[in-house]
């Protein structure tokens, strides 16, 4: 179960479980967990008053003349892990970051999604969001070593990371994740869990502890997870595709069965303000130099700038409606991977959408055919751009992005553009396996 109505509440859960810490979580800009453990004499006190540290030390949050936060419980997010962790049951639950004064903290990422949402709010709507996260098993993290030869829903066969993947969907579930399904991918040792739609915020939140929990999972057999985008030459890298929709009551908004191909015309405009706005927001959805490795053509993951219902070479995919399904409307993006933040993932998506929305973008003829097997020209006849190639092409754009600017706030804009150039700078500037191996038998 996640969540509590009060702070006596989660006493009772805590003695009638015997748990005598509390894990407060809250991510730095770039998506990393970080937290305190609290004890459950201090729990009264926290979860009234909050608790202070010093954010000097998180990366994209204040400078040491301006240290002092303190990081707030969310009791909708409190829950209890049915299983140890190092030798100890614990409890957790995600902070709002604030100042000393109360106010909210323009650093936090959760910070940054909830004034998205309630902007959405005013404007009578409510987001819900499904991210599909894909990743790899491997026997460690010091190389890449796959530990199946399966494929794309194989079933043939029972491998380790088949029950390295089921105990992580039990564990989701015992703490009250939904899950839809699992599977395997495509690529070798590659794995997919599917969350149950759920309101913007909450899904970010269910999204960091998915990644925590097929984590803690394969690390307690013995075993190594990982969310890196694209961790092995010649096959596929591991993307996030995350299904949206807006609902204004029990109402789909998306879905209307006047309108060509039975989406609303907000639907569309939604559609374009990503399409139109998507270069810009990379840096956000796809921030690592690893990224890029991904964003290729052969790979399934989307490269080029399109919209399509069928079309999986598309970077935003409308499922086909299906009759009774009107709640099921949505609109896939596909070129997220699952190392982002997703707080502030959700956030810009949202924001591109709403964009299109609110200045009634035009949604441009959907492209079915396969953009792969498409030459130059033919992808030019039909307007389809690409998306940026590299970490520093999307810095570039990012840096150019009002958009970005306003929603991610001067804070956490600026505090990206240096993390990240710094990022591509240490990059640029490596020496690689591929140059050593290519260069130096010959040069």
């Amino acid at each position: 179960m996640i969540g509590v109505d009060s702070t006596d509440g989660a006493i009772k859960l805590l003695d009638d479980k015997g748990v005598k810490y509390i894990r407060l979580w809250f991510t730095d800009v770039l998506g990393v967990m970080r937290g305190m453990t609290i004890t459950r004499g201090e729990i009264e006190d926290v979860f009234s008053n909050g608790q202070g540290f010093d954010g000097s030390s998180i990366e994209g949050f204040v400078r040491i003349e301006e240290s002092d936060l303190m990081a707030h419980p969310d009791l909708s997010t409190f829950t209890i892990f049915p299983w140890a962790i190092n030798g100890e049951r614990i409890a957790s639950v995600f902070c709002d970051i604030k100042t000393p004064h109360g106010e909210p903290y323009e650093g936090d990422p959760r910070y940054v999604l909830r004034r998205i949402i309630e902007r959405i709010k005013s404007e009578g709507y409510t987001p819900y969001l499904g991210p599909e996260m894909e990743y790899f098993y491997f026997k460690n993290s010091k190389k890449p070593e796959i530990m199946d030869r399966g494929g794309y829903f194989e079933f043939s066969t029972v491998e380790e990371t088949t029950h390295l993947r089921k105990g992580a969907v039990a564990a989701l579930e015992e703490i009250g994740i939904q899950v839809e399904c699992s599977h395997h991918e495509v690529a070798p040792s590659q794995h997919e869990i599917d969350l149950k739609y759920q309101k913007a915020l909450r899904m970010a939140d269910f999204a960091m502890l998915y990644r925590f929990v097929v984590k803690e999972k394969a690390l307690s057999m013995g075993y190594y997870a990982t969310f890196m985008p694209k961790p092995i030459f010649g096959i596929n890298g591991s993307g996030m595709h995350i299904h949206q929709s807006l609902f204004k009551g029990d109402q789909n908004v998306f879905h209307d069965p006047k309108e060509k191909y039975h989406i609303s015309e907000l639907a569309q405009n939604y559609v374009s303000g990503m399409l139109l706005h998507i270069r810009e927001l990379c840096l956000v959805t796809n921030q690592w130099v690893n990224s890029y490795k991904r964003l290729v053509p052969g790979y399934e993951a989307p490269c080029y700038i399109s919209w399509g219902r069928r079309n999986r070479s598309s970077l935003i995919r409308v499922p086909m409606y299906q009759l009774g399904k009107e709640r099921a409307t949505r609109v896939e993006i596909r070129s997220p991977d699952p190392a982002c933040n997703p707080y502030l993932a959700f956030a810009v998506m949202l924001a591109a959408g709403l964009e299109g929305i609110k200045n009634k973008y035009p949604l441009p003829d959907p492209v079915e055919e396969n953009i792969f097997e498409m030459d130059e020209r033919q992808r030019r006849r039909k307007r389809i751009k690409i998306l940026p190639s590299s970490l520093f092409e999307a810095l570039q754009e990012f840096k150019k992005s009002n958009l970005m600017k306003e929603i991610l706030g001067e804070h956490i804009f600026t505090t990206l553009i240096k993390n990240k150039t710094v990022e591509w700078d240490r990059f640029s500037t490596a020496v690689t396996d591929y140059e050593i191996n290519n260069y130096l038998p010959t040069l």
